[in-house]
């Protein structure tokens, strides 16, 4: 059967249904649902915009949507997303890049600037995206990806190849003595830092599709923090930042584990929302 849509009318008929399901993002989301299906870029998708869509592009599309509807979020389902105006892919091994980390990869590159060949760690990294948006913009840094799940590790290196940035991958437990002396001069960490009780009342597209790996910090949420900053501080270089990304409200808990550890020079800095999102400690 021929199709009579258009890519305009498939990507209005997603919206309506995206918009009556209460989706937060709907235009975003049905665009992109759109051009998956149709396996286009941004850019064809706006060239082809008024072209008729064969059946199963629209067959794929309906399927996406179904997935959505069903509380997969998009990205997932696109097995993509961005940070920092830079593409990567994500899969369901790693978390979803979010604009909140934009805060701790700005601050990051402000307090490189003038360093020389910095050394950087991404620890936890996930799918990389703070490390290789930091390299990104600190064209002499050099940058090191480590995680202890085998499947991020594997998007670290893909997205690593994507953005055209050098990056040695390791698997490495931020909770474990790392190998090795002083070697970095900042090290960056977006750690689990969701209370192991609270995982359970998370909104379903994070509870039941998000790695808990990844979110579980344990009963307090603040037992990645402790463990690096006790642990990981024998790999700084003297003068050597520890940055940190954490959750709405702990902002000062992480203040005084970073002081506990011997750690001056203290700030914190908030996010879009105007919430504390990093809290940056010197060695």
């Amino acid at each position: 059967m021929v199709s009579d849509l258009s890519y305009n009318a498939l990507f209005r008929k997603t919206l309506s249904i995206l918009t009556d399901a209460a989706i937060v993002s709907p235009e975003l989301e049905a665009r992109l649902i759109v051009e998956k299906a149709a396996n286009k870029t941004r850019a064809e998708y706006l060239r082809d915009y008024n072209q008729i869509v064969p059946p199963e592009v629209i067959e794929a599309a309906q399927g996406f949507t179904e997935r959505r509807l069903a509380g997969e979020p998009v990205a997932y389902i696109t097995g993509e997303w961005e940070l920092y105006s830079l593409p990567f892919f994500v899969s369901p091994d790693t978390l979803i890049p979010r604009a909140d980390s934009e805060t701790l990869v700005a601050q990051a590159i402000k307090l490189l600037q003038g360093t020389k060949n910095p050394h950087v760690l991404d620890l936890c990294a996930g799918t990389g995206c703070l490390g290789i948006a930091v390299a990104k913009n600190v064209s002499d840094a050099t940058l090191t990806l480590a995680d202890i799940s085998t499947g991020a590790l594997k998007m670290c290196k893909k997205n690593a190849a994507r953005n055209s940035v050098a990056a040695t991958v390791c698997a490495l437990d931020a909770l474990e003595t790392p190998p090795g002396g002083a070697q970095y001069d900042m090290i960056l960490n977006n750690p689990p830092y969701i209370t192991t009780d609270e995982i359970e009342t998370l909104d379903a597209s994070v509870r039941n599709f998000e790695p808990h790996i990844a979110l579980d910090g344990g009963n307090d949420g603040l037992k990645f923090y402790r463990a690096v900053a006790a642990k990981w501080k024998t790999v700084l270089v003297s003068g050597g930042y520890l940055i940190f990304e954490c959750g709405a409200g702990q902002a000062d808990d992480v203040r005084k584990i970073l002081a506990t550890e011997g750690f001056t020079d203290i700030t914190q800095a908030d996010d879009i929302a105007g919430i504390p999102r990093v809290v940056i400690g010197r060695k």
